[in-house]
């Protein structure tokens, strides 16, 4: 009595698995998207309060920063605000920066 074996055709039918996956994934991260927040003037008045306190005293803040339908934290010191392009230059590491766009920040705090 010999054994037959099939090779490679048993794993045939598997092959489609790594495209469950990714779709799995992609489904996954299409149910964690949210709309941007809309903010009041009370709202962002606060967050200037905020930024230019963490700013004069050189405190870290935690920005919360929308970015295309989720929401990720950036921690660090307040280096620059630019008024023209209005972005945020946060010293995240010393001498690394990440700039940051006012419009996309939905939450800031100072922290100790």
């Amino acid at each position: 009595m010999t054994i037959h074996d099939r090779g490679k055709m048993k794993w045939q039918s598997a092959s489609f698995i790594p495209l469950v996956f990714e779709m799995t994934s992609e489904m996954f991260k299409d149910q964690a998207w949210t709309p941007k927040p809309l903010l009041d003037e009370n709202q962002t008045e606060e967050f200037d309060l905020r930024i230019a306190y963490a700013t004069e005293y050189n405190k870290a803040v935690k920005l919360t920063v929308w970015d295309e339908g989720f929401n990720h934290d950036i921690t660090g010191r307040v280096h620059y605000i630019d008024p023209i392009t209005h972005e945020l230059r946060i010293e995240v590491k010393p001498g690394e920066f990440e700039r940051v766009a006012y419009d996309s920040v939905v939450g800031v705090k100072v922290l100790k």
